[in-house]
């Protein structure tokens, strides 16, 4: 892939010194830009919001990572309860948050985020690059004030701010106003973040204005889940439900009503999984891409424990066979709803040895191979046959368990076992 390594760093500075340029102070650092009060941005604490910004000179192309995390519908995971499923950030997301020790990791949780990654090479890590916080505990997609009463009545109860979607709206009216319009715009991100930058992709590039938009989203499906489906045709429906009350999706200025004007006609209100393929129908020159593991036990933890209590009262060696029983037959739906659209691709491995083979992208590409029916040696063909436009979309499906391979040499294992907790 097309990447921006040590030797082309090298040579971009010397053609900069020869020319008499110079380089601007905030370029090829970290911004931080904190959201104006007025936008109604906030973290889910009431705090300001900021994103993070690392310009270059060279290019008007953007890449705009969302962030992952947990969600919350209650007083406890909203406060950061519940390890990965909690809220992220409770707390808020101070000014050095690229700078410190936090999800993004110095910017390294993702290749898409670093200009020069250890593990992998990515044609955007000379573009632009904007790393968008998760604090509200919405997936990115919330506009409501909630109230969540303690478990113990003498203690208060939690007033949280699911500000997501004004957030991304904020972030996109300042990227109109203080960055020239895109050559082309990436909109991606992983976990929670997946899903916010399916949600509010539309919003980015209606505003933003990009000659040539994609979108990669990453571990964070909107799974096909319409009213009235039974439980075992649709077992996110109850998730869904929970989440459009908890975090305003429709109310009057909630995301789904707001689509809806955008879009009238396009999508339908009562499956919030019709997103996936409603953005394709209204930019069909655009590109989009989805990519989950197959054996994914952290997002099928997030959609189905609170909402089945056999699978919540059972075993943590049980547990995982229920959530899969749940969650495999939903990504195949997922993926076959997808298959009419020629702007769509998708890539789906079946698992590997990292954070339950949750995310394709962060920290690195190893251990996404798929091995048939077609051969892909990981996710970075995809990544690469996506973001380059160039033929037609990959759409992958691994039809055999492949061993589990983590393939990156005593750092990556390192690495794989800080994350996984061993």
């Amino acid at each position: 892939m097309k990447s921006l390594s040590i030797r082309s760093l090298v040579l971009t500075g010397l053609a900069m010194l020869a020319s008499g340029a110079a380089v601007a102070q905030s370029y090829y650092k970290w911004e931080a830009v904190e959201a104006p009060a007025a936008t109604g941005a906030s973290c889910g604490n009431g705090t300001p919001y900021r994103f993070f910004v690392n310009r270059t000179p060279f290019t008007t192309k953007t890449v705009v990572m969302f962030e992952g995390g947990g969600a919350c519908w209650a007083k406890g995971n909203c406060l950061g309860e519940g390890g990965l499923l909690g809220a992220s950030n409770p707390n808020g997301v101070p000014a050095n948050y690229m700078t410190s020790a936090s999800m993004a990791a110095f910017g390294l949780i993702t290749p898409f985020t670093a200009r020069l990654h250890p593990f992998n090479q990515i044609q955007t890590q000379s573009w632009n690059i904007i790393y968008v916080p998760y604090c509200t505990g919405d997936v990115h997609t919330g506009n409501k004030v909630a109230v969540y009463p303690d478990p113990d009545p003498a203690q208060p109860a939690l007033t949280y701010y699911h500000r997501g979607a004004r957030n991304a709206e904020a972030l996109a009216q300042w990227m109109a106003q203080n960055m020239k319009r895109p050559e082309h715009l990436l909109v991606t991100g992983f976990s929670a973040g997946g899903a916010g930058s399916t949600s509010n992709y539309g919003v980015l590039r209606d505003i933003v204005k990009p000659r040539a938009a994609t979108l990669l989203a990453d571990s964070g499906p909107l799974m096909q889940a319409p009213r009235g489906a039974t439980a075992e045709q649709a077992p996110s429906l109850r998730l869904h439900e929970k989440i459009r009350s908890a975090w305003g999706l429709d109310g009057p200025e909630g995301l789904v009503n707001k689509l809806m004007a955008r879009y009238p006609g396009v999508g339908d209100p009562n499956n919030l999984g019709s997103l996936t393929t409603a953005m394709a129908e209204v930019y069909p020159q655009d590109r989009f891409g989805y990519a989950v593991f197959q054996q994914d036990t952290i997002y099928s933890d997030f959609s189905y424990r609170d909402f089945y209590p056999e699978i919540a009262a059972a075993p943590a060696a049980e547990r995982t066979a229920l959530l899969l029983a749940k969650w495999k037959p939903e990504v195949k739906a997922w993926t076959d709803a997808m298959k009419p659209y020629a702007n769509i691709g998708y890539y789906v491995p079946h698992e590997r040895n990292f954070i339950g083979s949750h995310c394709l992208t962060i920290l690195g590409f190893d251990g996404t191979e798929i091995r048939s029916p077609q051969r892909f040696r990981s996710v970075e063909v995809f990544l690469d046959n996506l973001i380059s436009r160039r033929g037609a979309l990959i759409k992958a499906y691994e039809a055999e368990p492949a061993p589990q391979s983590t393939g990156g040499g005593a750092l990556w294992d390192a690495i794989t076992a800080l994350f996984s907790g061993a």
